[in-house]
């Protein structure tokens, strides 16, 4: 049966075990067959340069990955808010295809746009301005000149304060903005949108200029788990199968 997978904000690190072995049993029960595998963003908790391939799970995600491809299933990945450093060296590792954000794809005939999801919460204006730096040579340069230790505690940081700043921010300003989501889809000429960051797993039946259009979130993978699957048949959630 022909079937696309879509996964994003696994957020795999070293610190839940669960998650990563989750996502490897994924690869090998799931994953086999498919026309496609394409994860939309958030892949690791972090990740601070390439060159921290050598990093013992890092390395053991990109060859499960690898393998994947292997066996036929191409992998398709896409930068998250916590990945944007995810290069060529991790492509090459992974047998991936890195995505640009926004993707339009044809899926068995509907024209699907594929997006990590942070570019449509555009309430929060603090983040977007952090996006636009974090994703600037001007940033990324020195930052990627640092020690490979000095990075990983830079991004620690970085992710604590992002914690502490989402305390003091409303739950409607960090989802996304309904307009924003209306304009990429009339932008792209697509009748489908599929993407992740929120963490508000959903389908949603979406006017544009009257065609109906729908948007699908995929589930973040702190909990259970999930992948959405797309045949010619339809679009459903899978929830992962528990441990």
């Amino acid at each position: 049966m022909q079937r696309a997978l879509f996964i994003s904000d696994l957020h795999l690190t070293s610190e839940r075990p669960a998650s990563n072995e989750a996502f490897f049993a994924f690869l090998e029960r799931e994953a086999p067959g498919a026309t496609g595998l394409y994860i939309l963003g958030d892949l690791f908790e972090f990740w601070v340069g390439d060159d921290d391939l050598a990093d013992p799970l890092n390395a053991i995600v990109a060859g499960f990955l690898g393998n994947t491809a292997k066996a036929g299933t191409p992998v398709y990945v896409m930068h998250g808010n916590r990945d944007f450093l995810l290069a060529q060296a991790f492509c090459n590792a992974a047998g991936a295809v890195l995505l640009a954000d926004p993707t339009e794809v044809d899926l068995f005939g509907t024209r699907t746009l594929l997006m990590h999801g942070d570019t449509l919460c555009t309430d929060d204006q603090p983040y977007q301005d952090w996006r636009k730096l974090c994703r600037s040579e001007a940033w990324q340069k020195p930052f990627l000149a640092e020690p490979l230790q000095a990075r990983r505690e830079e991004m620690l940081t970085l992710r604590r304060q992002s914690e502490r700043d989402k305390q003091a921010k409303s739950s409607t300003i960090m989802d996304v903005n309904e307009d924003a989501v209306r304009q990429a889809l009339r932008d792209h000429g697509c009748q489908r949108l599929i993407h992740g960051h929120t963490h508000r797993p959903g389908h949603h039946v979406v006017d544009v200029d009257g065609k109906r259009c729908e948007r699908w979130v995929l589930p973040d993978w702190y909990g259970r788990g999930g992948y959405l699957e797309v045949t010619p048949a339809g679009v459903k959630f899978v929830t992962l199968p528990s441990a």
